[in-house]
């Protein structure tokens, strides 16, 4: 299995997957055919258009991957997946109905190249319990492709410590998702991604953390800590 999860698409001030250039390089070398899916938005052949846009040096053809029958069949062709970001519930509800987790989830673990951005990270987790979106629609299970052990949570934000809003912080949140779950949380920054390397399904895998910042893990009953940059232990991220 070899995955680049991205925490976001575009850092500010930067262009379309710029951040992360040299991963995506690496991930899709000697891919031909990238399977791009857009469910996430509701402009698909725009985004489609941008996806199209950001991998233009890397030589390769994007392929929109379109909603229905014909889903199965653009991703079997596939020499690897692009899955970008927008709503997490629209994502894996479009995937459901098109009949394609466990075809993406099959194809990734035989070794297909996996590039995920925002959403299309997040749904690399056991399920789609850490998002921060809004459930503007309703899938039919919470139940995503389960690539890795450990939940994540994109665009990871700290609380201002100058600010008047009292509601709760993001902390707040993922330590509440613990009241009632046990795996592990992975709280990624904006620049940050990690890149998963599994030699085999019964294998440890392998997990970095790139980018100039640390992550925030987050784990059932302990306080949580700062992941620096590089080589995460892999028993912290198992339930």
């Amino acid at each position: 299995m070899r995955l680049v999860l991205l925490s976001n698409s575009t850092n500010h001030g930067g262009g379309y997957l710029e951040h992360a250039s040299y991963s995506i390089r690496a991930l899709f070398g000697g891919a031909r055919r990238v399977a791009f899916v857009p469910f996430a938005i509701a402009d698909q052949v725009g985004y489609w258009e941008r996806a199209r846009a950001g991998l233009r040096d890397l030589g390769v053809d994007v392929v929109r991957v379109e909603e229905g029958a014909a889903a199965a069949a653009t991703i079997a062709s596939a020499d690897a997946i692009f899955v970008g970001g927008g709503n997490t519930f629209r994502l894996l509800d479009r995937l459901q109905k098109a009949r394609v987790v466990e075809a993406i989830r099959d194809r990734v673990r035989q070794g297909i190249p996996y590039l995920g951005s925002s959403a299309g990270t997040v749904i690399t987790a056991p399920t789609l319990q850490t998002t921060n979106d809004m459930p503007i629609v309703r899938p039919g299970s919470f139940r995503s492709l389960g690539l890795v052990p450990f939940q994540i949570n994109c665009h990871y934000l700290d609380a201002d410590p100058g600010s008047t809003h009292m509601g709760e912080t993001r902390e707040d949140r993922l330590m509440e998702y613990h009241e009632e779950n046990q795996a592990p949380v992975v709280g990624l920054r904006e620049g940050s991604w990690l890149e998963v390397e599994s030699p085999g399904p019964r294998a440890t895998a392998s997990v970095t953390l790139c980018g100039p910042k640390t992550a925030r893990l987050f784990r059932r009953g302990v306080e949580p800590v700062e992941i620096p940059p590089g080589v995460v232990p892999y028993s912290l991220l198992k339930p």
